[in-house]
């Protein structure tokens, strides 16, 4: 089994948890939403064997505690905070990333800001719902859920944002899991109401610089789940895929596709990280 390390590192009002696991070029794993690196824990041994995985928590989930009062997100502030990961642990070498969710949207933030140290961006449904044609009602929808939060609490607010995103169908009962990994889900689930006050509305807000990725295309495989590329979270990224030039990959699985058929999905992740098809940069 590939030997794991678990540390912390200290950025601008917060501190991160993160664990390193193998060894070879740095993938940067970023959570989505509530989670945080353990949602990943199902594909980490697999990628291990051929890179040195980072996985963290996201300032304020979990294991990374703000310094402070919980604020606001602000996406600029996400993607420095993978950018200091990237820099402590791979130095002058970029890194390979992987981000999923509101962590795709960390990523396109990331390589947005600072191409040269992303090698390749695998951006997996990142709910930029501003880029679609109907994002006035994806925009209510997330308002609601927020909304209903404030009104009547984290449980009632759960069920509409997984009912809303598709994610009721791919969630596990509590009684099907490994008693390892319903710890690891109520750890995750108690970031829950931090999520829908300071985090949902930011991230679903955030509009992706469509000009700036069409510069760095050669470097960004957009990415869908085959289950869920219809659903909310998986529509925007056919709107990156078209304005950069390439098409969507299809992972195996819905929205948390990496936790519900990890074996496929590393498998596929590792190819696309491997072949690494470098094309002349646009412009």
């Amino acid at each position: 089994m590939t030997a794991k390390t678990v540390n912390k590192l200290a950025v601008p009002g917060a501190t991160l948890h993160y664990e390193v696991t193998g060894s070879g070029p740095v993938l940067l794993l970023i959570a989505g939403g509530f989670t945080d690196g353990g949602v990943f824990d199902s594909i980490v041994g697999q990628l291990a064997a051929e890179y040195t995985v980072v996985t963290y928590d996201p300032r304020g989930n979990s294991r990374s505690p703000y310094e402070g009062a919980p604020v606001d997100e602000k996406v600029s502030t996400a993607a420095a905070d993978a950018l200091a990961l990237i820099d402590h642990v791979a130095g002058k070498e970029p890194a390979y990333v992987f981000g999923s969710s509101s962590g795709a949207i960390t990523g396109l933030e990331l390589i947005t800001r600072f191409p040269d140290r992303v090698r390749m961006l695998v951006a997996h449904e990142p709910p930029a719902v501003e880029l679609l044609p109907d994002a006035e009602t994806a925009r209510a929808f997330f308002e609601d859920v927020r909304e209903t939060y404030a009104e009547d609490g984290v449980g009632a607010a759960l069920a509409l944002f997984a009912g809303g995103l598709g994610l009721d169908d791919e969630e596990p009962a509590p009684e099907d899991l490994r008693p390892e990994y319903r710890e690891v889900v109520d750890r995750m689930q108690a970031n829950a109401a931090l999520f829908f006050e300071h985090k949902l509305l930011p991230y679903t807000r955030y509009v992706p610089d469509l000009g700036a990725l069409q510069t760095v295309a050669h470097k960004v495989v957009p990415a869908a789940g085959a289950e869920s590329a219809n659903h909310l979270p998986g529509r925007p990224i056919e709107v990156i895929a078209d304005t950069i030039g390439w098409p969507v990959v299809t992972f195996p699985g819905g929205h948390l596709g990496y936790a519900s058929h990890p074996v496929p999905f590393a498998t596929l992740l590792g190819k696309l990280l491997y072949a690494e098809v470098n094309v002349p940069e646009v412009g």
